[in-house]
């Protein structure tokens, strides 16, 4: 019952969006509410989106628990997979920005980095959306500065 009322919300959401929004940034947008959903019922506790350093210079899509664990979520969005896969997406760069955010918020929540682990969600905005999550992507060394 619940679920195809989030489903419906999210969805007049992502209309109301798409009038006020690129096409580009409302399906960004939809597809971090997916995620979002889509880890809450996996058990995960949602604790920030769209989390941003004080300089600006890192993003972080979703911030959230996963029992002892603090995971830093990367959210991958598409129309279609006709020019690429959305986690193809994901370069040194984006890798380097993901890690200097995680330091971040790591520092200011007093979290030791032993506890942190990255995960990337991809959304493949079909009818239905086709959502698919890879849990500890990067392998956990001193992060990049």
């Amino acid at each position: 019952m619940f679920g195809a009322l989030f489903r419906f919300f999210d969805y007049a959401r992502h209309v109301r969006r798409r009038r006020l929004l690129s096409p580009r940034e409302a399906a960004g947008l939809r597809g971090e509410d997916l995620a979002h959903r889509y880890l809450e019922r996996l058990g995960f506790l949602v604790v920030a989106r769209n989390f941003r350093t004080r300089s600006g210079t890192a993003e972080i899509d979703i911030v959230a628990w996963e029992g002892d664990k603090l995971v830093f979520v990367e959210v991958k969005t598409r129309t279609s997979e006709e020019h690429a896969r959305p986690e193809r997406a994901m370069s040194e760069g984006k890798r380097r920005r993901l890690f200097r955010g995680a330091q971040d918020y790591v520092r200011r929540a007093g979290v030791p980095w032993q506890q942190v682990r990255f995960d990337l969600v991809t959304i493949v905005l079909d009818d239905p959306p086709r959502i698919a999550h890879q849990r500890d992507i990067y392998p956990l060394h001193v992060p990049v500065r």
